[in-house]
């Protein structure tokens, strides 16, 4: 199993520069473009979950298991935050909510763990390679 694990700063941008990462390690990974569109699409929303609705550190890890042809996924963080981020506090409830509905659509299988000051949004996705 390879396996990549990167601390991302807890602002906005972050999960932008979390999709730079992901798509230069699955273009190594040589998986192919439709699931690296998945893919893609998952760490986006994991990490702007995280920034929006929890506390720092934030990192995010990305797996592959040839055996299962899946990409694993997984974005930590410090657990919940006191208060919506500011993008989520200000727009209308109908605006936001969708990403983990997406992540489900997306992906083989998705979850969640949490500890005291720790959680972890993981999510699988089928990737020919």
């Amino acid at each position: 199993m390879t396996c990549i694990c990167t601390p991302l700063l807890h602002r906005p941008e972050a999960a932008g520069e979390a999709r730079k990462i992901t798509k230069e390690v699955l273009a190594r990974w040589r998986v192919a473009e439709e699931a690296a569109d998945s893919v893609l699409l998952t760490v986006s929303e994991l990490v702007t979950n995280a920034v929006e609705h929890a506390q720092p550190p934030l990192t995010l890890g990305l797996s592959r298991d040839p055996g299962t042809r899946r990409v694993h996924i997984e974005v930590s963080d410090g657990g919940p935050a006191a208060r919506e981020g500011a993008w989520a506090a200000g727009c209308a409830p109908d605006e936001h909510g969708r990403g983990l509905t997406i992540v489900g659509r997306v992906t083989a299988a998705h979850g969640h763990r949490r500890a005291p000051g720790h959680a972890t949004h993981w999510a699988d996705v089928n990737a020919a390679v």
